[in-house]
């Protein structure tokens, strides 16, 4: 799947998600952004307006669903998808991601498969 010239920030904790995300799109073509945090990943959005942002649920400070809510009610940001990621496949934090704006949730851990995928589907809706 070639998704060259696409921007996707993966926000993440774990150091070892944002690896495994940013070798499989970085080997996709995508220029790949990384956040350990929501205030980490908030001041990179501004500048760097990426196309798709895959954002986990539980991380310190502030948490996904407090990160997607406020890229969500910037009007700027507003139209950046935002993918959810947890390892917990709960309808209950589906439906919380929901509320706060998300476009999908994937559930960790992801395939290879199922990172590019949502990356092209959602990308497609920014960079037209």
């Amino acid at each position: 799947m070639d998704l060259t010239g696409i921007r996707v920030m993966v926000i993440d904790d774990s150091n070892t998600i944002r690896r495994s995300a940013e070798i499989f799109l970085t080997h996709s073509g995508c220029e790949v952004l990384l956040a350990e945090d929501g205030f980490d990943a908030l001041a990179k959005i501004a500048d760097h307006r990426p196309h798709v942002i895959f954002v986990d649920i539980m991380m310190p400070r502030l948490d996904g669903y407090q990160t997607c809510a406020l890229i969500k009610k910037n009007p700027r940001l507003s139209a950046t998808p935002v993918i959810m990621l947890s390892s917990k496949d709960g309808l209950f934090d589906r439906a919380r991601g929901r509320m706060v704006g998300s476009d999908e949730y994937l559930t960790k851990p992801f395939t290879k498969d199922s990172l590019l995928k949502a990356a092209a589907a959602h990308a497609s809706r920014t960079t037209d």
